[in-house]
């Protein structure tokens, strides 16, 4: 089992910049495939970036420049800098993790990250 907890959302003008961080537990992080999603009301949970254990990184193309997803597998964390955040942008971020082999099914509770105009 993997354990994952988000931190970092909150309320910011578009324009600015924050840090998700996301703390994994339960399992070697290192082994893990990483991504983080996202949710705006009223839509589908949308893929926003991913990092494979070897450290490949993949983006949507919606931010692609402005997001960058790393990992620490010392201390067993994810991270998401989002820079030049836009009110689309807004939505419940979500940590998630998957072995190589499987599909994303361990999730974090989710932080609200608001963007305002």
């Amino acid at each position: 089992q993997v354990q994952l907890v988000e931190s970092g959302g909150g309320l910011v003008q578009a324009g600015g910049s924050l840090r998700l961080s996301c703390a994994a537990s339960g399992s070697t992080f290192r082994s893990l495939n990483m991504g983080w999603h996202r949710q705006a009301p009223g839509k589908q949970r949308e893929l926003v970036a991913t990092i494979t254990s070897a450290g490949t990184t993949n983006y949507v193309d919606s931010v692609k420049g402005r997001f960058t997803i790393s990992r620490d597998n010392t201390e067993g964390t994810l991270y998401l800098q989002m820079n030049s955040l836009k009110p689309e942008d807004t939505a419940v971020y979500y940590c998630s993790a998957k072995y190589p082999w499987s599909s994303y099914n361990f999730w974090g509770q989710g932080t609200q990250v608001t963007v305002s105009s």
